[in-house]
């Protein structure tokens, strides 16, 4: 098993299924495992249970037992209900909401709480956030957040935002997403 696959059988839900899961309430991964298998197998890999057993690292057997109830996926239980989640929604669904999210402009109505956001440079020094900081998301962060696919997307987007929040004061600027670092699964989303 690759270095990444086993990252994802310890993770809970990444970042992207979070947001997607906030962004669109109403399009939650279903409970039952067999049913998220077979979501997952049809929507992300096209139906193929060859390309899904191979991305998850298990025989065509193991999915075809997921997806009829005979086993659960214990160690893929995480990754299965996060790619669930991801793929409730379609291109044309994350479009619309996308373009609803730019319509709102600067003031989008949707923050996000980055926890302890720590490491980013101030004029060459390494500085600390000792404490959580709230962002107010524009329209068009929130709307490239409904248009991201994968987690690295989300967390660019977020460091992005974070930039922009740093870049606010008169005094320092300058910063890009580079010079920001925060734990994943310490992002929160909040608003209407």
């Amino acid at each position: 098993m690759s270095g990444a696959a086993e990252e994802d059988e310890i993770d809970g839900l990444g970042m992207n299924a979070r947001v997607k899961a906030f962004l669109f309430p109403s399009r939650t991964a279903p409970t039952r495992a067999s049913t998220q298998a077979a979501h997952v197998r049809d929507r992300k890999y096209n139906g193929s249970t060859e390309a899904m057993a191979a991305a998850y690292g298990v025989t065509p057997r193991t999915v075809r037992r997921w997806i009829d109830g005979t086993r659960k996926p214990v160690k893929h239980a995480n990754r299965l209900h996060r790619d669930a989640t991801e793929v409730q929604t379609t291109p044309r669904g994350r479009e619309r909401r996308a373009r609803e999210m730019e319509a709102r402009g600067d003031r989008s109505g949707i923050g996000a709480r980055i926890g302890r956001a720590n490491t980013f440079q101030i004029r060459g020094s390494d500085a600390v956030r000792a404490r959580d900081i709230y962002l107010d998301l524009t329209g068009s962060q929130v709307a490239a957040l409904a248009r991201a696919t994968n987690d690295g997307e989300v967390q660019h987007i977020v460091k992005q935002a974070l930039a922009d929040y740093f870049n606010g004061g008169s005094v320092y600027g300058g910063f890009s997403a580079d010079d920001f670092d925060f734990d994943p699964d310490d992002v929160d989303y909040f608003g209407a």
